[in-house]
């Protein structure tokens, strides 16, 4: 309370007892491949194609990941981020991709090179040694040498997630050298104790031969930052795509076994997270039964988080002139983001262009896609005079409460908006004053949802209930400092079987029209 000690007029400004809630964005990809350049295991955010290719490159013939991500833009995406896993020069030929004449000296998992113009000296030599004292197994001393003379000295880690990564330290503080990773992230080991002369060579840096791919590379881990493992510590991803995977598959790198296990680490990624989706790609050149009997037998994924579009879409391979087909999950982002954009997130992301697409790896039936949607594979037809078109949207769940796409991804709306604009009830006094501003912030952004035309019903009443009282807040609730706020809502649900009814009637005379 302030305190008044002299006469006069005092003005004071009082907080607002309305909290409004705001929509969460629904709309941001997060893709998850192999690209020829850029950072490893490193989250890029990239808003546009051209911001893609000047870290990642163009198009390669070998990877997927390009053609996902500019197939995401072309169809709507606005915003995404791009973790490089692998990719590069095709095995450890150095006379692929030789260098000038640099100084340089390989230190296992690294390579330390020279700065052009840097004074070392004539004799410059790297040292790694044990730190002082005990500490971590990651933790070196990397020292720079001229003779006998010491010109730098650093103190780093091994560790890509510590802040004493040697190559982000050296970086920021060398006016000599530069660290170079030159393997994956995964594959990085502290570097042995010893001494080595910098010396005048002319050679690159080897990388992995794309036959040691694992599905490790892309499932990565979470403390380490790699893989999708990584995008625990990103919030605003929505949707995640592993383009790559299947085009590994198709070129003999993984098998069946290593696919299904990062599908699955996809979807458990999604549900751990609770806000977001996976976007699945089916194996490539299965007919409509072949893909039916994976998806029963082999795959069995059941997740409201996840969805399988089928079959990949023929787009133009800038790179050779020619028409490739490619999975479609990147596509599938973007439509998503339109669809988000354009209706909102509570409107299926269905019957929509698939832009780029000229053609499909396989035109599928009526009678084919009968088999395949009961089953959660939404399929991508073409229909004479209306172009491609995605002509499905159900998750991978058995559960009917869940079937559709965007009841999914319309709870995770609502969840993570209701989650963000409630943050300033903790440690609020926790009474039948609080409950009742509960009620009125959550019950007036339920309000503009339904008028929005995202929930079902002619009133309010029959659209959404918010309960926060005595009754879900008892004593003993209380006590324990939990403030209980029951929601409930009734989305509406996708048109997706429609009937028309035709019948002859009688004009009153009598007799039948037709």
């Amino acid at each position: 309370m302030p305190t008044y000690l002299s006469p006069g007029v005092y003005v004071e400004e009082v907080a607002s007892g309305s909290r409004p809630i705001e929509g969460v964005g629904t709309s941001v990809a997060a893709f998850v491949g192999l690209a020829p350049t850029g950072p490893l295991n490193e989250a890029v955010l990239v808003t546009n194609w051209s911001q893609y290719t000047s870290t990642f490159g163009a198009f390669t013939e070998d990877y997927a990941l390009a053609h996902a991500v500019y197939g995401y833009f072309n169809n709507g995406g606005t915003t995404a981020y791009v973790v490089r896993v692998g990719g590069g020069a095709t095995g450890t030929d150095e006379r692929a991709a030789l260098t000038a004449p640099e100084r340089q000296a390989s230190l296992g998992a690294f390579r330390v090179v020279a700065l052009e113009g840097a004074n070392l000296g004539g004799a410059p030599r790297i040292e790694v040694s044990a730190t002082s004292g005990e500490g971590p197994d990651d933790r070196f001393t990397l020292t720079v040498r001229d003779g006998d003379k010491v010109l730098e000295t650093f103190d780093v880690s091994s560790k890509k997630s510590s802040r004493n990564y040697v190559v982000t330290q050296v970086k920021q503080r060398s006016k000599l050298i530069t660290v170079e990773e030159t393997v994956a992230a995964a594959q990085i080991t502290r570097p042995d104790n010893g001494t080595i002369a910098l010396a005048a060579t002319q050679s690159t840096v080897p990388v992995p031969a794309k036959e040691s791919l694992t599905s490790g590379h892309f499932l990565g881990d979470a403390a380490d930052r790699t893989g999708f493992g990584g995008l625990e510590a990103l919030d605003a991803v929505t949707m995640v795509a592993v383009p790559d995977l299947m085009v590994a598959y198709e070129r003999g790198a993984l098998d069946m076994d290593a696919v299904k296990a990062v599908q699955l680490g996809m979807i458990a990624h999604c549900e751990l997270m609770g806000d977001r989706m996976a976007i699945l790609d089916p194996p490539p050149g299965m007919n409509a039964k072949e893909i039916r009997d994976w998806r029963q037998d082999t795959a069995g994924y059941d997740s409201s988080h996840a969805a399988l579009y089928y079959p990949w879409v023929k787009v133009l391979d800038p790179s050779s002139g020619r028409q490739r087909l490619v999975p479609p999950s990147g596509h599938m982002a973007g439509i998503w983001s339109r669809n988000d954009s354009e209706r909102g997130v509570h409107k299926a992301p269905a019957n929509e262009i698939v832009r780029g697409a000229v053609d499909l790896g396989l035109q599928i039936t009526r009678g084919e896609q009968d088999l395949l949607n009961p089953i959660g594979v939404n399929c991508i037809r073409a229909f004479p005079g209306r172009g491609i078109r995605v002509w499905g949207a159900r998750t991978a769940a058995s559960d009917p409460a869940w079937r559709y796409l965007n009841v999914r991804r319309y709870f995770n709306y609502l969840e993570e908006s209701i989650l963000a604009g409630t943050q300033w009830v903790v440690f609020e006094p926790n009474d039948q004053a609080l409950w009742a501003r509960i009620r009125r912030n959550v019950s007036a952004f339920l309000v503009n949802e339904w008028r929005a035309g995202a929930l079902f019903g002619s009133r309010p009443e029959e659209a959404f209930y918010v309960k926060c009282d005595a009754e879900t807040n008892p004593p003993e609730s209380v006590e324990v400092g939990r403030v209980v706020c029951e929601v409930g809502i009734a989305p509406v649900k996708p048109a997706e079987f429609v009937v028309f009814r035709l019948a002859q009637f009688s004009d009153g005379t009598g007799e039948l029209n037709e």
